[in-house]
């Protein structure tokens, strides 16, 4: 049976498609324009891919500490971190954004990350006081754009939002509590909306009504892919090394022990990787499928992980693992697709300088 917030975004003319398993807004009838919302103005997407979980106890602090790779300790109240989750072997399982509240810490990560995440993350918890629950907040939007934050100031009512990334702070909506959170897809100034999903048809009416276009998931793609921004589960497998992904941010290597940490010590110390997440700009108009082999001179050196045709460079481009030796900006290699293949260059991420600014 489909739901008020489900009909509330058809209202608004979502098409829904299949994400990773889960039903969410392909577009609102005009990609081009969603994407064009969220580069020049305001735009507001619907947050289902997104999930939360709530550790704790009090032995919370302390145990995260122990298990992700950036410094949960140093947060106080209303603070929040990139991190990252990785096993013994320095694997990655999952990014994550950590928020610290006064009586819990939540964990803000990919919905179809969450199984492996929590699974692997509660054989951990052995003699500690923590427990991992469903948060009380659901994620219901984001919203991106230069005006984003004009925008849900005006549609909440509220002039003080939270600016440092992560940061966030408990405000409300026609008598309903929301969390805001500093939180972007697209490593931007994006902010996130959470609460109970019985507050997001009125939620979404009053973000469109402030100004903001309804942006899908086929224009988000499209940005994340353009600001260089990998997915765990899309971009990356459980043979994936947290360096790899080029999203150093998430570590610290001056916080103490965490699973995982002599790997990254090690690589660290080594000073690179044998491969990285790298972007692709191709020579044709076709999107190379996912696991696309890349070659440099007839061998396989690689393979696409997401394909887009980039609003921003009128191009295909993708993001793709490649050997290390292959991705300076401007090395010419090929893509294999439907039994041929398309020459393609290597570029920098994000794919231009703009893509973040």
């Amino acid at each position: 049976m489909e739901s008020d917030f489900e009909r509330a975004l058809r209202a608004h003319g979502a098409v829904f498609e299949a994400v990773q398993g889960l039903q969410l807004p392909a577009h609102f009838g005009d990609v081009g324009r969603e994407w064009r919302a969220a580069r020049e103005g305001a735009a507001v997407f619907a947050a289902g891919f997104r999930s939360l979980i709530a550790a704790i106890g009090e032995d919370r602090v302390t145990f995260l500490q122990g298990m992700l790779s950036n410094d949960v300790k140093a947060l106080s109240a209303g603070q929040g971190v990139y991190a990252a989750f990785l096993t013994q072997q320095g694997r990655l399982v999952s990014d994550l954004r950590v928020y610290a509240l006064p009586d819990r810490m939540l964990l803000d990560l990919l919905a179809w990350r969450r199984g492996p995440f929590e699974e692997a993350l509660s054989r951990f918890i052995v003699a500690d006081d923590v427990e991992l629950v469903p948060a009380g907040e659901t994620p219901l939007f984001g919203i991106e754009g230069p005006l984003a934050r004009a925008m849900v100031g005006e549609a909440l009512g509220v002039t003080d939002l939270p600016q440092t990334p992560y940061a966030h702070r408990q405000v409300t909506f026609e008598g309903v509590p929301l969390l805001v959170v500093a939180a972007s897809e697209v490593d931007r100034d994006g902010l996130l909306l959470c609460g109970p999903t019985s507050a997001a048809p009125a939620l979404l009416d009053a973000c469109i009504e402030a100004g903001a276009q309804p942006l899908g998931m086929r224009a988000l793609d499209i940005l994340r892919v353009e600001a260089g921004v990998p997915w765990p589960g899309i971009d990356t497998d459980d043979a994936t090394l947290i360096m790899e992904t080029g999203r150093q941010g998430a570590i610290s290597f001056t916080k103490g022990c965490y699973l995982g940490q002599e790997v990254v010590e090690r690589v660290a110390a080594r000073g690179h990787v044998n491969r990285q997440i790298s972007g692709l700009v191709l020579d044709g108009d076709q999107l190379p499928p996912a696991g696309g082999r890349v070659l440099a001179d007839a061998r396989e050196v690689g393979y696409v992980t997401s394909a887009v045709r980039s609003e921003a460079l009128r191009a295909v481009i993708a993001l793709a693992m490649i050997q290390i030796k292959h991705v300076p900006p401007g090395e010419r290699v090929s893509v294999e697709m439907g039994g041929a293949t398309t020459a393609a260059t290597v570029s920098a991420l994000p794919f231009s300088p703009g893509d973040t600014e």
